[in-house]
């Protein structure tokens, strides 16, 4: 075998490997940093969202609400959302290195009509090895590029002091 496919076999088996034991951290500016375990996602309440793909075909994302997860890291949401807390953005990170960039306003359904969900299932079944094993899906944005695949980590960054 060469020394090139060896390599790739390799990484292969690490990302496999990596998607069955996934899991999600959020950090950063919170009262209770918290890691989820995918076992964990998925005893937790769950929402689906259907996207629409660029060939015209319906994809269905099932996951757990973000918001619903900055909660259990004391985030500020629903009335408490408000002020200060009102420049806090969420940074969302990749394994891959992709991050996203998302308000906390916009990911509270109490203040918009925005959908966000971490998705660990397409289709009723996991997610495939280059999207998951986690998933945001931004349900109301009109493109995916905000849908960030490979999603390892919630930083929250509050702007103002």
């Amino acid at each position: 075998m060469s020394f090139m496919r060896y390599i790739a076999l390799l990484a292969f088996s690490l990302s496999s490997a990596l998607a069955q034991t996934g899991s999600l951290a959020i950090t950063g500016s919170v009262p209770a940093p918290v890691t989820f375990q995918l076992a964990d996602l998925a005893s937790m309440p769950r929402q689906t969202i259907t996207l629409t793909e660029p060939d015209g075909s319906q994809d269905e994302y099932e996951g757990v609400p973000v918001i619903e997860l900055l909660k259990k890291a004391g985030v500020p949401t629903g009335g408490k959302l408000r002020g200060k807390a009102l420049s806090t953005c969420v940074l969302a990170k990749a394994l891959d290195g992709y991050q996203v960039v998302y308000s906390l306003a916009e990911l509270d359904p109490g203040l918009t009509q925005g959908r966000f969900i971490i998705a660990d299932k397409r289709n009723g079944k996991p997610l495939f090895d280059y999207q998951g094993p986690l998933r945001i899906v931004a349900g109301s944005d009109k493109e995916a590029a905000r849908s960030i695949r490979m999603l390892k980590e919630l930083e929250i960054v509050q702007l103002k002091k």
